[in-house]
């Protein structure tokens, strides 16, 4: 396996882990798992550590896709990914804070159905790195 798909490969085992952790945060420690949602986009520094996070998904999930299990599916939600960190690096933070202020309620209310989400998302990425497409021998 070439060493970029490597390093991808071990880029989104560890997403796949962290968001199986905020799964588990949630549930045992709501408070805390309140706190982290609640620091999203709230300030210059945190927007844009986010998009770069999500860039870099983004990015490992659109070159390492053709390793994996349902390639075609997550070359898409890679790019999806990164298009809309794009957009949002391309807008002043204040727009995307403004818009956490409005969303945020929602989400913490609902918190531990978004859990489930997260947990399914980062088994199904997991799954798909590990079940991923065998190299070809040549």
């Amino acid at each position: 396996m070439p060493i970029l798909n490597q390093i991808t490969a071990g880029i989104l085992l560890v997403f796949g882990v962290f968001l199986i952790g905020v799964t588990v945060v949630v549930f045992a420690k709501p408070a805390v798992a309140e706190g982290f949602f609640n620091s999203f986009a709230s300030s210059a520094r945190t927007h844009y550590i986010e998009q770069a996070v999500r860039l870099l998904v983004g990015a490992s999930l659109i070159i390492h896709s053709a390793s994996m299990w349902q390639a075609k599916a997550f070359w898409f939600v890679g790019w999806a990914i990164v298009l809309s960190s794009l957009a949002l690096i391309l807008t002043p933070w204040q727009w995307h804070h403004h818009f956490g202020e409005k969303v945020r309620p929602m989400l913490i209310r609902r918190m531990k159905v978004y859990a489930v989400g997260l947990l399914a998302f980062g088994v199904l990425i997991i799954y798909a790195v590990l079940a991923g497409v065998p190299p070809t021998a040549g």
